[in-house]
């Protein structure tokens, strides 16, 4: 299986080459990472393995500061696998880990356990207490056990580095289109359809309200976006925030999918964001409110139009 949890459910091959690092959103500058640890790998005749996180560190140190996540884990560990490597081990963060100086993760994990004969990180990377080990620790631990260490450069998107809080900043803004450049991708979320008041119904427009999302939700708005469903893909137009026409004000995520008819209750949706149309308003009528809906989804036609050409 390519999939471990733990460290002791790792069968697979030892003297391999070896990433470690959170990975969440696998976004263009950690492809690049496991691109060159597979070729690293294969070129050795190794085996390239991947070691991360679950929780991330800083959920158990200070809750209060974790980022909200790009990719579920079930995601993360998919798209990493599906860039050539062969293995992904999650470690279930606990604070032994976290107690584990600079020093002795590196003679714990690294050297006994993986017996790594190379690894591939990035500029940023930390590693240890308090992470009180950086890269240039790290390259004195590598040269002492006669380890490669490969460390890439970041990746630039209009003179910012591709990160993972760069990307989060950009959908916090509702910047679908910068997101991608990062990702690589078009940026998405997953979420069970739940019943709601079906006042999209009443108006003409039924959406499907989604619910139990684990990661970064789009700022406000309403967006253009696609939906794959039963081998077709729809375009969507997708509200998030509150209906202040109705004087609704929770949060919601209501997504009305283009010339489909049918029940989706129940069902996972995973919605796939291309461009935010415009910013959440009040109208003064049900009538103006529809008749606004008409409009974007022109945009949205449009938009998704020019995207697939």
């Amino acid at each position: 299986m390519p999939l471990h949890n733990g460290l002791k459910d790792f069968n697979g091959s030892r003297d391999c080459f070896l990433s470690i690092g959170n990975f969440d959103g696998v976004h263009l500058g950690h492809q690049s990472i496991l691109s060159r640890l597979v070729e690293l790998a294969q070129s050795n005749n190794r085996q390239s393995v991947v070691l991360t996180f679950e929780p991330h560190p800083i959920q158990l140190l200070r809750p209060e500061f974790a980022p909200p996540r790009l990719t579920s884990l079930q995601e993360k560990t998919k798209r990493i696998l599906a860039t050539g490597v062969d293995h992904v081990v999650v470690y279930p963060t606990d604070e032994a880990l976290l107690n584990l100086t600079a020093e002795e993760f590196f003679q714990q994990i690294v050297v006994d356990h993986f017996h790594a004969q190379g690894l591939v990180e990035g500029p940023n990377f930390f590693f240890g207490k308090n992470r009180a080990g950086n890269i240039q620790s790290l390259a004195k631990l590598c040269d002492a056990h006669e380890m490669s260490l490969n460390i890439l450069s970041p990746l630039e998107n209009n003179g910012e580095m591709t990160s993972s809080s760069a990307i989060r900043k950009a959908i916090e803004n509702g910047d679908m289109r910068t997101a991608k450049t990062q990702l690589g991708r078009a940026y998405s979320i997953s979420g069970k359809v739940i019943q709601g008041d079906q006042r999209g119904r009443t108006i003409g427009f039924p959406t499907a309200n989604l619910s139990d999302v684990e990661t970064l939700i789009p700022a406000d708005g309403v967006y253009a976006a696609r939906v794959e469903f039963a081998d077709k893909t729809y375009s969507t137009a997708v509200n998030i925030g509150p209906n202040p026409t109705f004087g609704i004000k929770s949060k919601k995520i209501e997504a009305h999918l283009l010339n489909f008819n049918g029940d989706l209750y129940g069902r996972t949706l995973q919605l796939e964001f291309i461009q935010q149309i415009r910013s959440i308003q009040i109208f003064n009528s049900a009538e103006d409110l529809k008749q606004q809906i008409n409009q974007d989804l022109l945009q949205v036609r449009e938009i998704l139009s020019d995207v697939d050409e």
